[in-house]
């Protein structure tokens, strides 16, 4: 479903969509929930035909007869109890599956500005730890519902035909009880929503402690980083003792109400065997089913705690699937190269960029021309909108006025798939997965062949460092990479660009982080890299793009100058200004 549908529908509706594909499964764990009902049910029913009808007559060869029956059925009920636990667990996994697949997938789908918005920690809480009440509720909460309905209407049933004024009487305390029980869910749903923020909140204060963990230790504040644990844990104690505090009021009222029910049933059954109306056995046998009544309102008050944590899980999943994606593809839009291969003509036409509507523009009216094959440098002062203009042109944001345009056509006219598979983007802060150094050049180009992966890794002028290593290719390269230097790391990045092989190339500030003679020696890979592409680069360093065809000079007010590195130095402006303070730095 899409997030579009995800808003249609209720959370009830919604819930339930998710068994459709294991239908054939919920039936056999009802069918088998329904059997080890009636066994439950017959027990007190046939003990009681026995003791009136067969000991009485001394018909001990059919009492005995009947009493195998009923180990028989508890035979029968102990096999269909363990295709309740098994099976009924096994389809809450499959629906939690689902689930975290759908979740995942649509996490896939948000653009750069929801992950701008959200923690790491609070999204991994959603997929993981609400996840799981949602399966528990899953699997539990129609069977334990359906057992509960089934077993409360077939006691009651019994009873009546027994004696009906007694089943009247334990049958009162059932609207009490349930009138009770509404009041405290939603005590207790309120109570669970709060534990599952805080508990986000925790996991959250988590991720950035370990992610900045060297920075804590750098700066000595590893207490200062306690501090904030401590108080997201006290927040999250806090919320947990609300909702002990809501369930501790339900459980003794419950317990009140199915403590009184046996007490009613023998005082008012002794009145009507002094009255001559109910004898022992009648009252025997009742109390055997008062026994079966009270444990499927046990059963529901389980599920009714079971319900209040499952769903307050289930409606924070719901609320992310209902995030719709900043950046859609267009129900129309065609995939870049469609019509021949992609030459890297790219033209940005009057464009404007906000972060938010009501922020001021990172970008206003800027127009820039890239030739198919041309290598632009664009240079200007921190936060003047560089790193920006790199981002809107495979569209992890979208502009908020004017175009760009890829070989003549819209950006937003095109698939966002084939629109970033054909653009390489070389970053300052390269991120690498925690795997081997094969599996990060890999991703690249996740189909390409070991010796594609070689090739790539001499071109990017890594591969022997690679071979000098203690397991060459298949090193560790440690949580981001961290194993390896700076330099390292870079080239395994350029590696990758070079396994993908796009027409169109931006190295954002990509050298920025390293030293000049680690930058020196990777400059020659990207030279490289660059050739026959259209290459746009994004630098501080200046004395890295002085081959540049064009080098261009933008703030947050557009274009200020372009030209070569010798015509700008000759203008005298901003790029020599600029040059002057960096060699004045060196």
């Amino acid at each position: 479903m899409s997030s579009l549908d995800f808003k249609k529908k209720g959370y009830m509706g919604i819930f339930v969509s998710y068994y459709r594909p294991h239908w054939k499964l919920f039936a056999l764990d009802m069918a088998c929930a329904l059997g080890i009902s009636l066994v439950d049910l017959a027990f007190p029913l046939v003990s009681r035909w026995a003791m009136q009808a067969l000991l009485p007559e001394r018909l001990f060869q059919s009492f005995f007869a009947v009493m195998l029956i009923l180990i028989l059925a508890y035979v029968g009920k102990a096999g269909l109890s363990f295709v309740v636990t098994y099976w009924g667990h096994l389809l809450g996994v499959r629906i939690e599956s689902d689930i975290r697949q759908d979740l995942f997938s649509h996490m896939q789908t948000l653009s750069f500005s929801f992950y701008d918005k959200n923690r790491t920690g609070h999204l991994m809480s959603r997929v993981t730890g609400d996840l799981f009440e949602i399966t528990e509720l899953a699997h539990h909460g129609p069977e334990d519902l359906f057992l509960s309905v089934v077993t409360l209407l077939g006691a009651f049933g019994v009873m009546l035909t027994i004696r009906w004024e007694l089943a009247l009487a334990v049958f009162a305390v059932v609207p009490v009880l349930a009138a009770f029980s509404m009041v405290q869910r939603r005590r207790m749903m309120s109570a669970s929503a709060q534990v599952k923020q805080k508990l986000a909140g925790i996991n959250g204060e988590l991720e950035s402690s370990i992610s900045g963990m060297r920075t804590a230790k750098a700066f000595a504040n590893e207490a200062a980083e306690k501090d904030k644990f401590d108080r997201s844990n006290s927040h999250f104690r806090s919320a947990k003792r609300e909702y002990y505090k809501s369930m501790a009021v339900y459980f003794s009222g419950l317990e009140f109400a199915l403590g009184i029910m046996p007490v009613l049933v023998i005082a008012y059954g002794g009145f009507l065997i002094m009255a001559g109306k109910m004898d022992f056995i009648a009252l025997t046998t009742f109390t055997l089913y008062v026994t079966t009544f009270v444990s499927p309102i046990r059963r529901l008050s389980n599920f009714i705690e079971l319900f209040m944590q499952g769903m307050a899980g289930f409606q924070r999943f719901v609320e992310l699937m209902r995030v719709s994606p900043d950046i859609e593809d267009a129900p129309d839009a065609q995939d870049l190269g469609a019509d021949g291969p992609v030459r890297g003509e790219i033209a940005a036409e009057d464009i404007t960029f906000r972060y938010e509507p009501q922020s001021p523009p990172v970008l206003e009216h800027v127009s820039l021309h890239i030739r198919p094959g041309e290598t632009v440098a664009v240079v200007g002062p921190s936060g003047g909108g560089k790193s920006t203009l790199c981002q809107l042109i495979p569209r992890f944001y979208d502009v908020t006025g004017g175009r760009i345009l890829l070989d003549g056509q819209d950006v937003r006219s095109l698939t966002q798939h084939s629109l970033r598979s054909n653009i390489g983007i070389v970053q300052q802060d390269v991120f690498l997965f925690a795997g081997t150094i094969y599996d990060n050049i890999r991703y690249g180009r996740p189909g390409a062949n070991e010796e594609e992966i070689f090739q790539a890794a001499r071109r990017a002028e890594i591969y022997d460092d690679i071979m000098e290593m203690p397991h060459g290719f298949q090193t560790y390269v440690g949580e981001r990479g961290v194993m390896l230097s700076g330099g390292q790391k870079q080239r395994i990045s350029i590696a990758r660009i070079f396994l993908k092989n796009p027409p169109i190339l931006i190295l954002d500030e990509a050298t920025s982080a390293l030293d000049s003679v680690t930058e020196t020696r990777i400059q020659s890979a990207f030279d490289e890299l660059a050739k026959g592409r259209t290459t746009l680069i994004i630098a501080h360093r200046l004395s890295t793009i002085r081959s540049a065809s064009r080098i261009i000079v933008i703030d947050g007010c557009g274009i200020k100058e372009e030209g070569t590195h010798a015509q700008l130095m000759e203008q005298n402006g901003a790029y020599a200004a600029l040059c002057r303070a960096q060699k004045a730095q060196s």
